[in-house]
């Protein structure tokens, strides 16, 4: 029973020399778990095993601290302290201010922000209106916990003069102060000691229920801060079970090591840059228009055979013969971020190098005298912006890639995607340029659908038009809305396509990628991301549409490149070979060209494995199931 006791002792014993650390940065973890909840999600909870998870985490840490010796142990806990204060009210603060926590791309801006524009931002946000907001709860109880320190030093201090002056009489005894060290006891550490046995009891029972509930988030957050690469980020926070930074000081942590990710490649990629050879170029097409959609089920288009009227301008345009319909075309990967690095990069999937290990193909663009512009709706640099936009464009927004790759690029995004519109017409009223690349990147059907039109004069799809009885009333509206979405695409696109109507141009339009939407018996919405790529999932987040628009007069100028579109146009393609397709376009001759993956070419390789994840020949999936009706 004694050694029991002393057990007991001991387990409780990490608390008892660091109980006013554990009491206050359980008040501060706690209150920034309960404040911080995602404003941009409906009905969002705080994190629900923030109690528990807090306890584990703070009883670990304040283990750690009762290894240190005791003299230099303050000076760790006031230092840990420090850290752990100043990163939860800059969190908070960003919370705030920008309705999001901090974030990779906010420590990015941190870094590359110079000291006049710190001042700026300061001048600019902090005010006597941030001391009532969430800020001044921790400011509150950094200076209650400052304050608590105080008086214990000045109690201490008290105690030990008069320790000095009397001695250990028999008042100091009687309660228990055999030393100057027992006389400085808190209240809270001494009701723990005569409390010992009990106590311990309680915080193994507390500390192996917290174990228990917490370590599937601890294992996640384990994984995903073991990633190689931001893609392997994105990845792992999008599965189901993904770890929750539910604490300032762990999104601390992993902004961190985004940013070193992000930084590896990119350092690369600059040192690729001076790879981006152009020998010489023809400039076949003066005018080249790049637009890249987002989250497009091919199956919802009427140019594939949907029934509803989700793309009337485009199938117009297919009528008179000016947009040629690629039939089998594959996106590589799932997630933006991926078929970015992918469709940007001279190398392609199956290559031996990374995507990073090749130079981008804007580079070769510019360096053969075109004019590039960059129009994105998503990939400019917010604070608030989530770690998939940071994933997706982190290369894109390198201060020293961008300058290489673009010549002009949009500043801001736009609540609907026609805003790239006028960005576009700013442009062009600021000089005409004979040889131009213009990108346009929309935000396209990205979930959620309901917010990627005007809902109150562009929707035209109702759940009564669909007779989906095996949908609830609210999925019923998703699914129509996602309808709605891809109609509102068509007409940005088609104003995009007016732009270039009198030009010598010609237009490549794909998406990043697929979307599930209802499509079929397992009634799911967005995306999935199981290690396995099946058939089913090949067809509804992989399988997009692809098509090449030109003007009058380019097919005139150019009736071999239109005769090879509409020759070529059914052969089995994947999106991560477009740069070599887009410089056969352009008339740009490189070393960095290869003919095999240029779908316009006679020596295209047909045959070629098109790896969906790298892994995964979707050709094997697809002769799979060639005789097999697919269920709708």
């Amino acid at each position: 029973m004694k050694r029991l006791s002393s057990l007991l002792a001991l387990v409780v014993k990490p608390l008892q020399l660091n109980a006013a650390f554990f009491v206050f940065m359980f008040a501060l973890g706690w209150f920034c778990t309960q404040t911080e909840v995602q404003l941009h999600l409906k009905g969002a909870n705080p994190y629900e095993l923030s109690a528990p998870e807090l306890f584990f985490d703070l009883y670990l840490l304040c283990t750690l601290l009762a290894l240190v010796p005791e003299k230099a142990r303050r000076w760790v806990r006031l230092a840990v302290a420090v850290v752990l204060y100043a990163v939860a009210l800059v969190d908070v603060f960003c919370y705030v201010r920008f309705e999001s926590p901090l974030t990779p791309t906010m420590l990015m801006l941190f870094f590359e922000t110079n000291s006049r524009e710190a001042s700026e931002f300061l001048q600019a946000y902090v005010s006597t209106d941030t001391l009532w907001s969430p800020v001044g709860g921790v400011l509150l109880i950094a200076l209650l916990h400052a304050a608590y320190k105080v008086y214990g030093a000045y109690r201490a201090y008290r105690a030990h003069e008069a320790y000095r002056a009397y001695g250990a009489n028999r008042a100091y005894r009687a309660n228990g102060a055999h030393s100057p060290h027992a006389a400085c006891q808190p209240a809270l550490a001494r009701q723990l000691q005569a409390l010992q046995p009990l106590a311990g009891l309680l915080v193994l029972v507390l500390f192996v229920a917290s174990a228990v509930l917490c370590w599937p988030n601890k294992c996640a957050m384990v994984r995903l801060m073991a990633s190689h690469n931001m893609g392997e980020v994105e990845h792992e926070l999008t599965t189901p079970d993904h770890a929750i930074l539910y604490l300032p000081v762990h999104r601390l942590a992993f902004s961190l090591r985004a940013n070193q990710l992000a930084a590896q490649q990119t350092d690369v990629l600059v040192q690729q840059a001076d790879r981006a050879v152009v020998d010489s170029c023809d400039y076949r097409s003066p005018q080249l228009v790049l637009i890249i959609g987002e989250s497009y089920n091919r199956h919802r288009s009427q140019l594939y055979g949907y029934e509803r009227p989700t793309t009337p301008r485009q199938l117009q345009r297919m009528c008179d013969s000016s947009l040629v319909v690629f039939t089998d075309v594959v996106a590589p990967w799932n997630l933006t971020s991926f078929v970015f690095k992918h469709v940007f990069s001279m190398n392609s999937v199956g290559d031996s190098l990374q995507w990073c290990d090749a130079p981008l193909f804007p580079l070769l663009f510019r360096r053969a005298g075109y004019h590039v512009a960059f129009l994105t709706n998503q990939f400019v640099p917010k604070k608030g912006e989530q770690v998939f936009d940071f994933s997706g464009g982190f290369f894109l927004n390198h201060p020293k890639l961008s300058a290489a790759m673009f010549d002009v690029r949009n500043s801001k995004t736009y609540p609907y995607d026609e805003g790239l519109l006028a960005c576009y017409d700013a442009l062009e009223q600021k000089g005409h340029h004979d040889h131009q690349l213009t990108i346009f990147h929309l935000m396209g059907q990205h979930v959620d659908y309901l917010g990627r039109f005007p809902r109150r004069t562009r929707r035209r799809f109702a759940p009564a038009d669909y007779h989906r009885t095996d949908l609830s009333a609210a999925r019923q509206q998703m699914n129509a809305d996602y309808d709605n979405a891809v109609l509102y695409n068509d007409s940005v696109v088609d104003q995009i396509l007016r732009r270039f109507e009198h030009d010598d141009a010609i237009v490549v339009y794909m998406p990043d990628h697929g979307e599930e939407c209802f499509n079929d018996s397992l009634g799911i919405y967005g995306r999935l991301h199981s290690a396995d790529v099946d058939y089913r999932l090949a067809r509804e987040e992989f399988e997009i549409p692809f098509w090449v628009w030109a003007s009058d007069s380019y097919r005139r100028a150019h009736p071999e490149v239109w005769s090879a579109l509409w020759r070529y146009r059914q052969r089995p393609y994947m999106t991560d070979l477009l740069p070599h397709t887009l410089l056969a376009l352009a008339g740009i001759h490189s070393p960095l060209y290869r003919k095999d993956c240029d779908v316009l070419d006679s020596a295209y390789n047909e045959r070629r494995p098109r790896l969906l994840k790298g892994v995964t020949d979707y050709n094997q999936l697809r002769r799979g199931v060639a005789d097999a009706p697919h269920e709708r």
